[in-house]
């Protein structure tokens, strides 16, 4: 007996050793050394080729990229399920995509999801996969050939491989990608191919050119260096080789490899002015990796390009005398479609296949970069202004010779953050709301509008969501009513034959207890309470929101960088009667530039109130309009983020930034709010109390497919 529980647990442990050595580690003896490598994918020239039952055949990629998060969940929580993503899936398909590009290792839900949408479909969804390389390491003290970065990154590439094929087992921690589960689907007859890496820090493609400068080749059995090549580009042949070596001797199989790339690390010739301008300090050029006859899919190019940043060309004449093709770009205004030119350098300059592997443009509210060329610009589009934007911007990545592209990107993810407006909230809690300020949360083409079914109120000028309840005052003639959910607070103004044009109404706020003023010098009007903002309507075209000096919260971030003196030096009064346009940051200048535009930094009035109907469901819908005017009724929409509130999931605004010294969490149970006229000034604006309760770590919301997905759906499916 004794023998034999010896015995049994020797087998058991055995069992459990295997089964850690082949699912968890990797280990494999490759008991079929002779047996032929297999692929379905191949590059000819600048095509990409996909064998899908008749042979190899030019194939287009057309796809979108598939972020990780759904709202009251961060990316790193992993908390879609195989239903959504096989949801997804059939809304991807009918807008005429066939490939879906992701960026890291997911849930097993995503792999399961995947297998049971193709294996039986004849019209299936294609797999580009990713690579991650971390951002904190990237941004670290150590070049790419440390081992915290290329041993990883070597790590996670047969990670994936493994779990492509079904063969693998991952606890939370052991990669990177912070995935775990167990992967027993075979989705490998779907992966066209890898995109190994992220969109590489300039400086630490730099530092290791500098600091590995004997590194600057690479032999492997599937890939390696030409003589051209920099230590990075050597990096990457190794890990590419790497990739390749393990997937065909493991499993007998390849696929096309590309490694991520951008403007700021391309591989093009700059004047010197651009390479001051922008900080260009470093490259990476793909065409200084070869692979040898054993690589049998082939090699692609990958990009992310977006029209609006870097547009390197607007910045300098010279290369419209260098650039034959250029006049193939001009337009009907006399200016060049510099977004076209920069994808046709980028394609004439390689031998190999380039796909624009993100384009895209946000839906949000919030502005970070403008192109004045294409009138596609980071922030402030409308949803059939991105449409437009994504249709112009694939023709041009057609026309310039691209082998497929990709949209950035399927979903809008509220945990996003963007450089420009990450300051003003809490980065803990973002994906508890949606910030209609942040413009990366809205590159999606699906919307997660607030609400279990539909909003709690749409700016339309129907009146029919709005009840008695919601009157918070009134004075004399008019009535104002408010209420609020995951993205913004509403209000409705009444009054009998109102005429907006000819009048001027003021909405004063009280969000902080800490600063405010009872009058506001600008407007001569006066309030029962300390206001902290002040809505004026002032017709269709002029109407805004101002701030209390005191509570700016752009004048305390950017001051210096607009020219301004420093506000901590000289702060304004708590009670300061001033009330300032609010605007947002564009662009900060570069001393380095050799042209005075250049210099200087750029701004908008995102006070500015856009008027427009904001029912996504009707004709006229303007997604980025603010108020509308309806008979004697006026509806309003304001963003949390506009009114300082860093963390609304738990009624949390910016305290006093100069008793701070920057940027605090304040908890509130409340605002108050009024309502007067310019033929009342002499009159203080009464203010009445509003109760706010936060929502906590569970907001509702509802899927809506934007404009954009059917517009991109009409030029994919002809």
């Amino acid at each position: 007996m004794k023998k034999f529980l010896i015995g049994a647990v020797s087998l058991i442990l055995l069992v459990f050793l295997l089964d850690t050595a082949y699912y968890r580690w990797g280990f494999y003896i490759d008991l079929h050394p002779g047996r032929q490598v297999s692929t379905f994918t191949g590059v000819s020239g600048k095509e990409i080729l996909v064998d899908e039952g008749n042979g190899p055949k030019p194939f287009e990629i057309k796809g979108v990229d598939l972020g990780a998060g759904i709202p009251g969940h961060f990316a790193t929580e992993y908390a879609i399920d195989k239903e959504t993503y096989l949801r997804w899936f059939g809304m991807i398909r009918e807008m005429g995509a066939n490939t879906i590009r992701v960026y890291t290792i997911l849930s097993s839900d995503f792999y399961e999801a995947v297998y049971e949408y193709n294996k039986d479909n004849p019209d299936p969804l294609y797999i580009i996969h990713g690579v991650w390389v971390n951002d904190y390491i990237q941004n670290s003290h150590v070049d790419a050939f440390d081992d915290s970065f290329l041993k990883t990154f070597k790590t996670d590439c047969r990670t994936l491989v493994d779990i492509i094929h079904g063969k693998k087992k991952v606890n939370l921690g052991y990669s990177t990608s912070n995935a775990s589960g167990s992967y027993t689907k075979d989705i490998s007859p779907w992966v066209l191919g890898y995109i190994l890496g992220v969109e590489w820090e300039d400086v630490t493609v730099a530092y290791t050119d500098h600091m590995r400068k004997e590194n600057n080749t690479y032999r492997g059995e599937y890939m390696y260096t030409t003589q051209e090549a920099t230590p990075f580009e050597a990096m990457l042949a190794e890990v590419g080789d790497q990739i390749i070596m393990y997937e065909s001797k493991k499993y007998k199989q390849q696929r096309l490899v590309a490694f991520s790339n951008w403007p700021t690390t391309d591989p093009m010739e700059y004047p010197e002015e651009i390479n001051r301008l922008f900080m260009k300090c470093a490259k990476v050029d793909v065409e200084h990796i070869a692979s040898t006859d054993k690589f049998l899919s082939g090699q692609f190019a990958s990009y992310h390009v977006y029209s609006y940043y870097p547009d390197y060309l607007s910045h300098y004449d010279s290369w419209t005398d260098e650039i034959p093709y250029a006049d193939d770009y001009l337009q009907e205004d006399g200016s060049y479609n510099t977004y076209g030119i920069y994808l046709e350098m980028l394609n004439r300059h390689h031998s190999m296949p380039v796909v624009i592997s993100e384009f895209g443009v946000p839906t949000s509210r919030g502005r970070a970069q403008l192109d004045f060329h294409t009138a596609r610009s980071q922030g402030y589009m409308s949803e059939k202004e991105q449409g437009n934007a994504l249709v112009s911007s694939y023709q041009d990545i057609k026309k310039s010779g691209c082998a497929g592209s990709v949209v950035f990107s399927w979903q809008d993810e509220w945990f996003k953050r963007t450089w420009n407006t990450m300051a003003n909230v809490d980065l803990t809690k973002t994906a508890y709301w949606s910030d209609f300020q942040t413009n990366e949360q809205f590159f999606g083409l699906m919307s997660f509008d607030p609400g279990e079914e539909e909003s709690v109120c749409y700016t339309d000028g129907d009146i029919g969501e709005w009840s008695g309840d919601d009157v918070l005052t009134e004075n004399g003639d008019y009535a104002l009513s408010m209420k609020y959910d995951e993205k913004f607070i509403y209000f409705r103004v009444h009054k009998d034959n109102l005429d907006l044009e000819n009048e001027k109404i003021y909405i004063p706020l009280d969000i902080t207890p800490k600063t405010g003023s009872y009058y506001a010098e600008g407007e001569d009007v006066k309030f029962e309470r300390q206001a902290d903002f002040l809505l004026v309507l002032d017709g269709r075209k002029n109407s805004r929101v101002l701030v209390q000096k005191r509570y700016d919260v752009f004048h305390v971030v950017y001051s210096e960088d607009y020219g301004e003196e420093n506000p901590f030096f000289d702060p304004p009064d708590k009670d300061s009667p001033v009330f300032d346009r609010i605007y947002m940051a564009l662009q900060i200048g570069n001393v380095n530039a050799a042209e005075e535009g250049d210099r200087m930094s750029e701004k908008f009035e995102t006070g500015s109130l856009t008027y427009g109907n904001g029912n996504p469901y009707d004709r006229e819908y303007n997604s980025v309009s603010d108020f509308i005017v309806s008979g004697d009724d006026i509806e309003i929409r304001l963003p949390w983020d506009l009114l300082n509130f860093s963390n609304p999931s738990q009624m949390q605004v910016h305290d006093d930034y100069y008793e701070n010294y920057g940027i605090e969490n304040l908890q509130i149970d409340g605002i108050y709010a009024g309502i007067g006229t310019d033929a009342a000034k002499n009159d203080r604006i009464g203010m009445e109390w509003k109760e706010l309760k936060g929502w906590g770590k569970n907001p509702t919301y509802h899927e809506r497919l934007k404009q954009s997905y059917y517009m991109m759906q009409e030029i994919w499916n002809k």
